[in-house]
């Protein structure tokens, strides 16, 4: 946790006052945290994680089938599956600055795991849990109508970005697309990956991400965002 980064200031950021705050530092605890407590061990977010990845499935599913009823299934799947996926909970995290709330353990904060997607994602479920917990499914539901099912529009285009991107270049601009490696880092175990987007010669987008598909995912938004301000010069 970051100086000035204090439990309060994250309560009102998400617009929640925590009965159980412990539950709250527990949802920013990261296991390398843990292990190295010798005496004191906190607990860490992994079972809250686990128990808010099913009420977001819950809340997200519900939403999607009032918002599209002729919809069918299939669809409704593929989209929820595009809005609750790592890199889109990840975006999500940095309207709040979650990663500067985050306990980490000396390794994982010197190898770049405040800003890892898998960590921030993973912990933005964890606080679904902890507050699921604290206050019920009807605050829970607002903190995700308010944090992650609002602004769709912008959230859409991220969600879609290669396809969008794709569709843009080829049938507005009639230029080829490619995506190319710029480096990785990170252990074996938990890399991170970074991508180029070139339209015809020139890079118009860079991405990082656990993989190398949420690289590219992240890269093609940069190269819309860029696209768009240029649209509306």
């Amino acid at each position: 946790m970051l100086e000035g980064y204090t439990l309060q200031l994250l309560e009102e950021r998400i617009g929640y006052r925590f009965q159980n705050i412990a539950l709250l530092k527990q949802a920013l605890t990261h296991s390398s945290f843990t292990n190295e407590q010798r005496i004191n061990k906190q607990k860490h977010y992994e079972r809250l994680e686990f128990l808010g990845d099913a009420v977001l499935e819950m809340v997200s599913s519900e939403f999607l089938f009032k918002t599209h009823p002729e919809m069918p299934e299939g669809e409704l799947t593929k989209l929820r599956a595009s809005m609750v996926c790592e890199p889109s909970l990840a975006f999500c995290a940095r309207d709040l600055e979650l990663g500067k709330f985050i306990l980490l353990g000396k390794g994982e904060e010197s190898t770049g795991g405040r800003k890892r997607e898998s960590i921030t994602s993973d912990v933005m479920e964890a606080v679904i849990g902890a507050i699921f917990l604290d206050g019920g499914i009807e605050y829970a539901k607002a903190f995700i109508n308010r944090f992650i099912l609002s602004d769709l529009e912008d959230k859409q285009l991220f969600y879609d970005s290669k396809t969008t991107l794709q569709e843009l270049v080829q049938g507005t601009l009639k230029k080829e697309i490619r995506y190319e490696p710029a480096g990785e880092f990170g252990p074996e175990h938990d890399k991170t990956f970074m991508v180029e987007v070139y339209v015809g010669a020139e890079k118009i987008g860079t991405g990082e991400g656990r993989t190398k598909k949420a690289a590219e995912q992240k890269a093609a938004y940069e190269a819309l965002l860029t696209l768009r301000k240029r649209g509306k010069r």
